[in-house]
């Protein structure tokens, strides 16, 4: 039997490792294909232009007929682009050559000869990349900008604790809702279980393996053993089965709760705060606390992250919190190295490499196929449909469903799960929206439907509409070079007959990871937020969007907190480490296409292409000149029939000539198409699961510098 057991783990690796090398191969740079005895070599694309899902560009190519000496091109593309960002990887099809340059090769028939056969072979190519090479490679895109939205960063109220905690978060006062037939009621406007014996003044919290109990509902929670059967009951019946991580279920002692009815965060400590340096700044850090914590030796100021935001107080008990300006951190922030247990707040500290990352991030949508036939939406009303309207806006928004529903022009539309749909009537028939209303670009932040507008309409057919959202659809946004959580308001929930709740900003601990998004590290963690009676999750997002949790949150506690644990946490938070739920068009539903790996994998075999052994240091410039990098970091032009040594002197020390300054310019874009392509290398690489072991190529940098 162990002979069995032993054989079927070693199949099941054995295909994980060939699977893992097949996803690795498609995307490895460069690739080569033979076609009519020329063997075609093509090198990582350099982009140019990206403009709702249509990316142009430009690609550095080599050809070796039989027998003769090699030639190489720059051949200019317009794709259009297809994501899966649960994967990280994109697909560019439609795949149109426009032009392609020989750098002084003057054998006219030839050219025409290979440009038609690049043509034809490109055309017929679906190119898969990684997400994380293209990512880097926006950055030279010189009209893509990301524009700062307009925010509310005021502090929520920010609670010290260096006690095992938990917060309890209630959207208001308490509002009791009966469950039928049950003699019970229980706290709507949260997400936690809150549950009393209607006629009885005791409340009871589950939370994990725990119960507490108290008398009023925001304050003296205590634990118990002694739970009314029904409510158990209730609690097993409708709390959803989850398996606790180590350190949760290694918990022995309950937490301390603070139940909060206004918009509150938690940090916390493992007893009194220990201080850390980190290296080279003048900056120290806490180490007993899953928190980002950092204080400011010049200035005694603490700063602690929340959401993406920045907050500033001399001290953490009951601190006088104030927002703090992303551009006004302390210098030394900037100088936080990747390496060190505080690496991963770079991502929020404006100018460092992985802020810029996480901004270009932001550009790129996940983008779908939707069937005009198939797709549908149903929009149910608390009575009546009642529509506000938004100030300043031709646009209103109904207040009484859970649906995102617009009346606009007389139209009515809904996004539901990333699609627009249209009707003539607020209640349906509803249809696949091939237009996105202009109307909804004038929405601000302050009205809850503000995440609409990142859905977009790209295309259409007269079967299927071409669709895409970017993050803010799922409330991540810009704001001063970084990218935060929420857009800070606080939107007021309905509640008639049915309670629907609107997404919040604060309460759930959320961090950022450069990896697989935001995630809460509050409530998600055995079973503290998961129970049938909420049935309605617009707290966290738009239906279909699963959050993700920020495993380690309870590693703060006494009973499992283990510092060896915390490092690898934070060393964990850096690697690839991704959660494949996170895209709204796989949500169970008709209709809906959406990048299909294995149709990109057999586009790819049609083509006949494969990896090649050659280094990734080829690369073209906007005229369409190739140029090599050799490992002295040295360039060389690669004019068809010689190599040519690029000069960068000045020809005079009194008057630098034209051409010098033109040379120097071309460098350094060339230098930072390397810089960026290298960048790309590194971030594929942390974001691969970190079991895969093989050599994961695609970035044979062909000497110099790695990051």
């Amino acid at each position: 039997m162990k002979r069995i057991s032993f054989f079927i783990f070693a199949l099941l690796l054995s295909q994980t490792v060939i699977s893992a090398q097949d996803d690795n191969e498609q995307l490895t740079w460069p690739r080569e294909f033979t076609v009519k005895k020329f063997l075609i070599t093509v090198y990582q694309p350099q982009l140019e232009s990206f403009k709702k899902n249509i990316l142009e560009g430009r690609i550095a190519v080599s050809i070796k007929p039989e027998n003769k000496d090699i030639l190489f091109c720059a051949a200019w593309f317009k794709a259009t682009m297809d994501t899966d960002l649960d994967e990280r990887i994109v697909t560019l099809e439609k795949m149109k050559i426009t032009k392609v340059h020989f750098p002084d090769y003057n054998n006219q028939e030839m050219i025409d000869k290979l440009s038609r056969v690049l043509e034809k072979e490109f055309e017929a190519w679906n190119i898969t990349m990684s997400l994380d090479r293209l990512t880097a490679s926006l950055d030279e895109v010189e009209d893509l900008k990301t524009k700062s939205e307009t925010l509310n960063n005021a502090p929520p109220d920010i609670y010290f604790r260096t006690i095992p905690s938990s917060l309890i978060s209630i959207d208001g006062d308490p509002i009791m809702k009966d469950i039928k037939d049950s003699g019970l009621e229980y706290v709507v406007n949260t997400a936690f279980f809150i549950v009393r014996e209607k006629g009885k003044s005791t409340y009871y919290i589950k939370g994990g393996k725990f119960w507490y109990q108290s008398d009023n509902v925001t304050s003296n929670w205590k634990a118990t053993e002694k739970v009314p059967k029904d409510i158990m009951k209730l609690a097993e019946e409708n709390i959803e089965a989850t398996k606790p991580d180590s350190i949760s279920a290694s918990i022995t002692e309950p937490p301390a709760l603070i139940v909060v009815t206004k918009p509150s965060e938690l940090i916390q400590t493992d007893g009194e705060p220990d201080y850390q340096s980190i290296e080279n700044t003048s900056l120290l850090y806490v180490k007993n606390t899953e928190s980002d914590i950092i204080m400011d030796i010049n200035s005694q100021e603490h700063f602690v992250l929340l959401a993406g935001r920045w907050y500033q107080s001399k001290t953490l008990a009951d601190g006088d919190w104030k927002f703090t300006e992303p551009d006004k951190l302390p210098e030394d922030f900037s100088k936080i190295p990747d390496s060190s247990d505080m690496g991963n707040v770079r991502a929020s500290i404006p100018g460092t490499m992985e802020a810029q990352d996480a901004l270009l991030e932001q550009s790129i949508p996940q983008t779908a196929a939707v069937s005009r036939d198939s797709a549908t939406v149903e929009v149910k009303y608390d009575g009546n449909p009642e529509f506000k309207k938004i100030e300043g806006t031709e646009v209103a928004y109904a207040v009484n469903t859970d649906k995102q529903v617009l009346r606009i022009s007389g139209k009515y539309y809904c996004v539901d799960n990333a699609i627009w749909f249209v009707s003539d009537n607020a209640t349906g028939p509803w249809k696949v929206s091939d237009v996105r209303p202009d109307e909804v670009d004038d929405i601000p932040p302050s009205a809850e439907v503000y995440n609409v507008k990142y859905v977009y309409v790209y295309d259409s057919t007269p079967s299927v509409v071409y669709v895409g959202y970017y993050p803010g659809y799922t409330y991540s946004y810009v704001y001063g070079g970084v990218v935060v959580y929420g857009t800070g308001y606080h939107y007021h929930p309905w509640y008639g007959h049915y309670y629907y709740p609107r997404p919040v900003t604060w309460g759930f601990g959320v961090h950022y990871n450069p990896w697989t998004g935001w995630g809460f590290s509050v409530g998600f963690s055995y079973g503290w937020v998961s129970w049938r009676f909420h049935p309605y999750r617009g707290w966290w997002g738009p239906r279909g969007y699963h959050h993700g949790y920020r495993h380690g949150y309870h590693r703060g506690y006494h009973h499992g907190y283990r510092r060896g644990a915390y490092a690898g946490y934070r060393a964990g938070y850096r690697a690839g480490q991704r959660n494949p739920n996170r895209n709204i068009y796989r949500n169970p539903r008709t209709g809906v296409k959406t990048s299909n790996r294995q149709r990109n994998k057999q586009a790819v075999s049609n083509r006949k292409a494969r990896p090649s052994t050659k280094p990734n240091n080829i690369y073209t410039d906007r005229k369409g000149d190739v140029y090599q990098r050799g490992k002295d970091g040295k360039w060389s032009q690669k004019q068809n029939r010689k190599t040519v040594q690029p000069s960068t002197r000045e020809k005079s020390t009194r008057k630098p000539s034209n051409k010098s300054s033109v040379q120097r310019n071309n460098q350094n874009n060339l230098n930072r198409s390397y810089q960026n392509r290298n960048r790309g290398n590194t971030n594929y690489n942390k974001s691969r699961p970190s079991n895969r072991s093989y050599n994961r190529g695609g970035g044979r940098s062909g000497g110099g510098r790695r990051r």
